[in-house]
């Protein structure tokens, strides 16, 4: 099979950010580049679901720090899914 080379232009942070990714998850650029274009093949259509981990957005991170205070600070907790959802009106 021949080969051919694909070039793309970006902004030097985004290289960098993205190689930092990619070497974190065992490759570099050109293999990622590389597995992106077989999973188009793959799935026709764009797959955009590779990721280190997720993070927890800030209205959750703020939800973790709610119910860890209201631990500490002695309050009630709920004995079922059911009594969790009456307390806030679901």
């Amino acid at each position: 099979m021949s080969m051919t080379s694909v070039t793309v232009r970006l902004d030097e942070a985004t290289k960098r950010d993205a190689s930092a990714v990619a070497e974190k998850l065992g490759t570099d650029l050109s293999a990622a580049t590389r597995m992106f274009y077989k999973q188009i093949i793959r799935e026709q259509g764009i797959p955009l679901d590779l990721h280190l981990a997720e993070t927890p957005n800030a209205e959750t991170i703020q939800a973790i720090n709610d119910g860890r205070k209201a631990l500490s600070d002695g309050e009630p907790g709920h004995s079922t899914p059911d009594a969790l959802f009456a307390s806030i009106g679901i």
